[in-house]
Parts: C-alpha cells; structure tokens; sequence
C-alpha cells in the first residue's frame, strides 16, 4: 500500500511597513558580481531552491502593500492580498491560506527577510513533520558559529535589536525563544554551552495556524516582539529542529546594518 505523503506549500510572508526598517523588502542587495537584486527576489531564489530539494506544491507571496505586490508578479511569484492589520508574519500566513484556499496539510512559513536560508533547511522542516504526525509547529535551530555568535553579541552591545536565539529541552522541544542571547555563557567557550540561533522558518499544520489566530497577542509575544511564543504560551509545543549549515553562512536582514554584512556571506558564497 502507497502511503500519503502530506502536501506542502511555502508561503513567504512580505510587508512594508517595517518598524526596523522600513520598504525591507524592496532593498537592494548585490550579488558576487555586482548585481542587484531586491530582498524579495532573493528569498524567492531561497524558496525556489528549496522546492527542487523537496516536494512543493506552490510558492505564494503574502503582502498587503501594492508595490511589494507589483515587484513578486515581475518576478512571476503568485501573490495573495491580506490586511494591513495582521500582526505577525504567522497571522499573515494563516489569512493568506484562508484567502486563497489552500489545502496543503503543511505550509511552510519562509520570512521575507532571510534570503541566505539553504534548501536544506526548508526539506528537513519538510520532512520532520511529514516523519512525525504529532508535529504540529516545527521550526529549524542551528548552532552558533564563533563569527555568528560574535554578531550577535556585537547587536546587543550597539543596543539593535538582531536575531533570535532559542533554548530546547532534551526531547528537542523549544522552552523559549528571546532575542538576547539565552543561554546566559558566562564566559564560557561555545564548545561547552552551545547557543542556537533560531531560524526565521516555520512549518504549521493547518488545525495549528488556525488555532493560532483565534487567540489574541500573549504578554511574552509582545513584550519581546516573537510571534512564536503565542505557541508557547498558549501550550503548544514546537518542535526544534537541528539543522547543519554545511559551510553556508545564514543571517537575518533585521537592520540597515545587515545589509553589507549579507552582502559580505553572498560574496562569499559565489551568489549573484
């Protein structure tokens, strides 16, 4: 008997008012060459890469503003309209679904502003919820290199808000995301207190994201600004999934400041 494999869609989640940065998605960024591509061609090239290395369905861009609209259909990507008042990437999604009757029983949220995610972060989030049914949120977690680790600290002392870190318990489920630096190191070598960096990919099953939106923003969401502790908080558990970067780099564009740093890893990785 053939067994079913579950159908999966990303859905790259792209807005313009940014309280970081705003337009974040219609930056410039060059390539090893010099040539520029905006934030969302970048991310559309990621999901792209993503879908040769593992079974997807479709890849649709969730937006409410018409120019970030206008610059996804040059780039022949399919575009669902959602309101202005979602709060989070993850309200975006759940609306987009909705909107646009999806029916994939996963959906694979790839946020606009991670154009250095490798494929394979995208097949082993894929493949984890496809292996374990139980799974109703997934999201990948890679150990800090020294350099990243450095970037990291280096946000905190400028006093930018940077990426996020994430601990786990020992069944691999996350007990907290922050965008300090958790776990405290106290000066310890990375070798001996591994600190994950969370990365900005999820995975839902349709039942999780709808529960999601009917709950209102939690204190810990707002306060520290993740939308993935209104999982936490309201019990669901979400599963971490350690994945290796294999020599790649991966950062966030979370600030003006990240854009020659990220420009810096697509130099360096030969990507144009």
């Amino acid at each position: 008997m053939r067994i079913r494999m579950s159908a999966a869609c990303i859905i790259i989640p792209a807005r313009y008012e940014s309280t970081r940065y705003p337009g974040k998605p219609l930056v410039p960024l060059k390539g090893v060459t010099g040539t520029c591509r905006s934030l969302l061609e970048r991310v559309l090239i990621a999901a792209r890469r993503a879908a040769d290395a593992v079974d997807i369905s479709g890849i649709h861009v969730a937006t409410d503003d018409d120019r970030i609209a206008a610059e996804a259909g040059r780039l022949g990507a399919q575009v669902i309209m959602t309101d202005s008042a979602c709060l989070n990437g993850t309200e975006r999604v759940a609306q987009a679904v909705a909107r646009a009757g999806i029916t994939d029983e996963i959906i694979v949220n790839l946020q606009g502003d991670a154009p250095l995610t490798p494929p394979a972060f995208v097949a082993s989030l894929v493949q984890a919820m496809r292996a374990n049914p139980a799974y109703q949120v997934a999201t990948p977690v890679l150990r800090c290199s020294p350099e990243a680790l450095e970037n990291f600290l280096a946000d905190r002392r400028a006093g930018r808000v940077g990426a996020t870190t994430v601990v786990s318990d020992l069944a691999g489920r996350a007990l907290y995301f922050s965008k300090e630096v958790i776990p405290y190191t106290g000066g310890q070598a990375l070798r001996d207190v591994p600190v994950f960096h969370h990365v900005g990919l999820y995975a839902y099953r349709q039942t999780a994201l709808r529960a999601y939106t009917d709950t209102g923003m939690t204190p810990l969401e707002r306060i520290e600004g993740l939308e993935q502790l209104r999982f936490l908080e309201t019990g669901q558990k979400v599963a971490a999934i350690e994945v290796e970067a294999d020599g790649a780099d991966f950062w966030e564009l979370n600030n003006p400041t990240d854009v020659p740093l990220i420009e810096a890893y697509l130099a360096r990785m030969g990507m144009d």
